[in-house]
């Protein structure tokens, strides 16, 4: 699993982050996506579903919260 800190990122910058890695990324492989809540916890799982990855996990008990995502 592969690790992208996006807590410094604003909107939509946060998405083109994590879209840059996933293009980095074989498919199958797994982007834990460590962002803040907000904009960016509702617009990047959504983002990257619509672009057909798997969200296999949200963990927002915390700040900063992760998202996990499998890359299509």
């Amino acid at each position: 699993m592969v690790t992208l800190d996006i807590t410094r990122e604003h909107c939509p910058m946060t998405f083109v982050k994590v879209k840059l890695m996933l293009a980095k990324l074989n498919r199958g492989d797994t982007l834990d996506v460590v962002l803040n809540r907000g904009e960016p916890l509702e617009n990047v799982p959504r983002s990257a579903a619509e672009e057909g990855h798997r969200i296999l996990e949200i963990r927002d008990a915390e700040d900063p919260c992760h998202v996990v995502i499998e890359k299509a």
